[in-house]
C-alpha cells in the first residue's frame, strides 16, 4: 500500500557533485519523475574552495527571499498532485469500477514522461522576458485559470449533482493540470540553479523536499480531512452539517485564486538573474542527440528491461489497497491522514538505508528487499480481507486493526525505501559525469514509468477477475447494465470472487519469478565498470 503522491509525488534530493547533479524522487510517489535541466552540471569546489567557505560562505544572507519565494513555488506545485492524489479516493467512494480507476491513474503520468518536452523548456524562451519566467508565468496562469473553470464543472464530473460520473473527462482535465505542474517543476528546478547564491544552491534541495511535500500534504490530506463531513462534526464543529468545511469545488476555485496572484507578483517583482555557468544552453537537439546515445549503451537496454519490469510484483498492492479498504467502509480522511505519522519515518529512512548502499554493489541491497515487499502484498490481501470481517459496526473498526495497518504501513516503508535508496545510489554510481544530468533524469525516467504501467494495468484488471451474482433478483451482473436491471428488480449484486485477491496471488508469484529471472543479470550490471556505461 505505497502512498501516493507524491510512485508523487513527493520530494526530491538534489546532490551536487563533480560534474554531476543527481536528482532524485520520492519513494512516496514513484508517479512523478524528479526533472533538472538536461545539460546542466556545477563544478564541486576543490578542498581549498572548500576551506574558505567554512570561514565566508555559510551564510544565507541575500538569500532569504529567494529561498521563501523557491518554497512557495514548490508549495503551489504540489496542490495539483495532492488533489490528484484525493481523487482516486474520493471517486471509489462514488462507487466507480476499478477500470475506471485505472483511466484516471493516467494523470500521474505526466511527470513520469516529461523527459519528453524538457530539452523545450529548457532551451526555447525569450532572453527580455526571462529563460525561467517565460515558462513559469504563462503556465502558472494556465494552471490558475484551469483550477478556476474546473471548479465550475466539478460537481457535474464527480456525478454529484445526479449526473454519472465522466471519468475521461475528469482523467483528461487532471492529466492536464499534471502536464502544466510538471511543466512548471523544469522551469522552476532550472530557475533555482540561478536564483541561489552559488553558495546555497544545495537550498533548491531543501526547498524542493519541503515545498512540494507541503503542498501535497494541502492538496491530499488537509482537503480530505476538510471534506470530510465525519471528520469536521467529530472535530471541528460543534454543530453537525452533511458537508465538510470546504468543498472540491470551493478548494479549486480558491487554490485557482493563488496561482493566478502570486504568478502576477512573481511577474512584476521578481527580476531573473543569469549565470552563464550554471544556464549554458546545449539546445533541444542536442539534448536529444545525449538521451540517444545513452539509451543505445547495451548496459542501458538491459538496465531499461529490468527496471520497466520489477515493480510488477508489486503493482496490486500498490495501486490498490487503498481503494479497498475504501470499499471495505473506511474512511478516506482516516487513510489519508496515516501519512502524517509517517512523516518522520520517511525522513529517517533514506538516512539510516544509504549506509548499506554506500557501497560498490548497491543493488546488492535491491535484491534483498525485494522478496520482503513482495510478501507484503499477500499481507495486505489479508488485511483487506480481515477489513470486511472485524468491523465494529460498518464503517467502524476496532483500535486494534488501526495500529495493525498503521504497524504494517511503516514496516512497509523499510522494504520500499530500501529498494529506491539502492537504485538512486545505483544510478548515481553508473551516470557518465559528462551528461550526468541528462543520465540521470533518463533513468528515473525510466524507473518511475516501471512504477506506472503496472499500476495502471493492475486496476484495469480487477474487474476483469472479480465474479459477481444477483442475489433476489434477476439476471446478473457481470457489466453496469445487468447489475442496474438487478438492483432495479429487488436484487442486490454480491461479490462472489473478488479479483484483488486473485490479483495478489499472481503479482507475488509474478515477482518471485522476475527474481529467480533477472537477479543473475542485475548482480552482473552491478559489477560492471564505469566504461561500460560512458558514451562513446
Amino acid at each position: 500500500m505505497a502512498p501516493k503522491n507524491k510512485e508523487s509525488d513527493g520530494g526530491r534530493k538534489r546532490h551536487v557533485g563533480q560534474h554531476r547533479l543527481v536528482d532524485v524522487t520520492d519513494p512516496e510517489s514513484e508517479l512523478s519523475t524528479p526533472h533538472i535541466p538536461l545539460h546542466t552540471t556545477i563544478r564541486q569546489p576543490d578542498l581549498d574552495e572548500m576551506e574558505d567557505d567554512k570561514n565566508t560562505n555559510h551564510s544565507l544572507k541575500g538569500d532569504y527571499s529567494n529561498i521563501a519565494l523557491l518554497m512557495l513555488l514548490y508549495i503551489l506545485q504540489g496542490i495539483p498532485l495532492g488533489l490528484g492524489g484525493s481523487i482516486p479516493m474520493l471517486l471509489q467512494s462514488q462507487n466507480v469500477s476499478y477500470k475506471e480507476q485505472a483511466i484516471f491513474s493516467f494523470v500521474f503520468w505526466p511527470f513520469s514522461i516529461k523527459l519528453l518536452w524538457a530539452p523545450l523548456v529548457d532551451s526555447l524562451y525569450f532572453s527580455w522576458f526571462g529563460r525561467r519566467k517565460t515558462w513559469l508565468v504563462p503556465i502558472q496562469y494556465l494552471i490558475g485559470l484551469f483550477m478556476f473553470v474546473l471548479s465550475i464543472h466539478i460537481d457535474d464530473l464527480m456525478g454529484k449533482t445526479g449526473h454519472v460520473v465522466n471519468i475521461y473527462t475528469l482523467t483528461a482535465v487532471f492529466f492536464m493540470l499534471n502536464f502544466l505542474a510538471a511543466t512548471q517543476d523544469i522551469a522552476v528546478d532550472g530557475w533555482a540553479l540561478t536564483m541561489l547564491s552559488r553558495r546555497n544552491v544545495g537550498w533548491a534541495s531543501t526547498c524542493n523536499t519541503v515545498g512540494q511535500t507541503a503542498g501535497y500534504f494541502l492538496g491530499n490530506v488537509l482537503f480530505m480531512a476538510l471534506e470530510s463531513s465525519h471528520f469536521c462534526n467529530t472535530y471541528l464543529r460543534s454543530v453537525p452539517s452533511d458537508q465538510g468545511i470546504v468543498t472540491l469545488s470551493y478548494f479549486l476555485r480558491m487554490w485557482g485564486v493563488v496561482f493566478v496572484v502570486t504568478t502576477t507578483l512573481v511577474w512584476a517583482l521578481k527580476r531573473e538573474a543569469e549565470d552563464p555557468e550554471a544556464d549554458l544552453d546545449q539546445g533541444v537537439v542536442g539534448t536529444y542527440k545525449q538521451l540517444f546515445n545513452v539509451i543505445r549503451l547495451p548496459s542501458v537496454i538491459s538496465y531499461a528491461i529490468i527496471i520497466l519490469t520489477a515493480k510488477v510484483g508489486f503493482s496490486v498492492a500498490d495501486s490498490a489497497t487503498s481503494l479497498k479498504l475504501i470499499e471495505s467502509g473506511m474512511k478516506k480522511e482516516t487513510l489519508a491522514l496515516f501519512a502524517v505519522p509517517m512523516i518522520p519515518i520517511q525522513i529517517m529512512l533514506p538516512l539510516i538505508i544509504s549506509k548499506f548502499t554506500a557501497g560498490p554493489s548497491p543493488m546488492a541491497v535491491f535484491l534483498k528487499a525485494m522478496p520482503v515487499r513482495l510478501l507484503f502484498g499477500l499481507w495486505y490481501a489479508f488485511i483487506v480481507w480481515l477489513s470486511y470481517r472485524v468491523q465494529v459496526t460498518p464503517g467502524e473498526f476496532p483500535v486494534y486493526f488501526y495500529l495493525l495497518l498503521l504497524g504494517s504501513y511503516a514496516l512497509h516503508q523499510v522494504s520500499l525505501y530500501s529498494m529506491f535508496v539502492a537504485q538512486m545510489a545505483f544510478h548515481a554510481k553508473i551516470s557518465d559525469p559528462a551528461i550526468g544530468g541528462t543520465y540521470m533524469t533518463l533513468l528515473n525516467t525510466l524507473a518511475n514509468l516501471g512504477g506506472n504501467w503496472p499500476g495502471t494495468v493492475a486496476l484495469w484488471m480487477i474487474d476483469s477477475l472479480t465474479w459477481k451474482e444477483c442475489q433476489g433478483g434477476p439476471g446478473y451482473c457481470e457489466d453496469s447494465t445487468e447489475s442496474e436491471a438487478c438492483t432495479s428488480g429487488g436484487g442486490k449484486c454480491v461479490i462472489t470472487t473478488d479479483g484483488y485477491f486473485i490479483e495478489s496471488i499472481v503479482c507475488v508469484v509474478i515477482g518471485f519469478l522476475w527474481l529467480l529471472w533477472r537477479r543473475r543479470k542485475l548482480h552482473q550490471l552491478d559489477s560492471l565498470p564505469q566504461s561500460a556505461w560512458k558514451c562513446s
